[in-house]
C-alpha cells in the first residue's frame, strides 16, 4: 500500500485558494498595467520623433511583455527605445514589479556605453541623477534596487571603467499609480537631455 502524501494548507491559504476574486483582480490589474504601458509607448514615440539617438534603437516598435516570476512576483515591462545585441545594448526599460515599484531604466552596453559614458558621468557630477540607482556590477538583468548590484548615485567615481554595463534606475511607488504616466515621460525626457547634452 502506497503512503499518501498529506500536504496541508493553513487557514489563511485555504481562504485564499477558495477566493477566485483574488486572481481575477490580479489579472485585471495586470491588464491595466498593459494599458498604461500602451499609453506610455505612444507618448515615447511622440517624444522621440526628433531625438538624436541611435537609429537602430528606434527602428523597432515598442515591446510590452509580462511574466509571473521575477523573484517570485508578476511583472510587466515596456522596452523602447530598444536595441539588444550580444555585445551592444541601448534600451529604456519601463518596469512594473508587483508588490514593489515602477521603475525606469536606461541601459547601455558595448559601443553605446562607450559613446555615452562621459555624458552619464557629467550628469552625475551636476546632480541630474541624484536619487537614482546605478548598477555597480556586470549583472544586466537585475532590476531589484534592494541588492548589492544597485548603489545610490553619489559621485562619478561609482561608474567604474571595469563595468561592461551602465544601468541608471529611477523608481516610483505603486501607491502613486495616478502619476506613473508622468513619471515615465519625465524619465525619458531626462535621459534625452543627458544623452544629447
Amino acid at each position: 500500500m502506497q503512503e499518501q502524501a498529506k500536504i496541508s494548507l493553513s487557514a489563511f491559504e485555504l481562504q485564499l485558494v477558495s477566493d477566485a476574486g483574488i486572481i481575477l483582480t490580479k489579472n485585471n490589474i495586470i491588464q491595466k498595467v498593459y494599458e498604461l504601458f500602451g499609453k506610455v509607448s505612444d507618448a515615447y514615440q511622440k517624444q522621440l520623433l526628433n531625438a538624436r539617438l541611435p537609429k537602430e534603437a528606434m527602428a523597432l516598435s515598442p515591446k510590452i511583455s509580462k511574466g509571473e516570476n521575477y523573484k517570485g512576483l508578476p511583472y510587466v515591462m515596456l522596452d523602447y527605445p530598444r536595441c539588444f545585441g550580444k555585445e551592444d545594448v541601448f534600451a529604456v526599460r519601463s518596469f512594473f514589479w508587483w508588490g514593489n515599484y515602477f521603475s525606469s531604466v536606461l541601459q547601455l552596453k558595448g559601443m553605446y556605453k562607450a559613446a555615452y559614458e562621459l555624458k552619464i558621468m557629467n550628469a552625475i557630477s551636476n546632480g541630474q541623477l541624484n536619487g537614482y540607482y546605478i548598477n555597480n556590477s556586470n549583472e544586466e538583468w537585475n532590476h531589484d534596487i534592494h541588492t548589492a548590484d544597485a548603489e545610490l548615485v553619489t559621485a562619478p567615481s561609482i561608474l567604474s571603467p571595469s563595468h561592461q554595463v551602465i544601468k541608471i534606475t529611477s523608481v516610483h511607488e505603486l501607491a502613486k499609480w495616478d502619476t506613473a504616466f508622468d513619471f515615465f515621460q519625465n524619465q525619458l525626457q531626462l535621459y534625452l537631455q543627458i544623452l544629447n547634452d
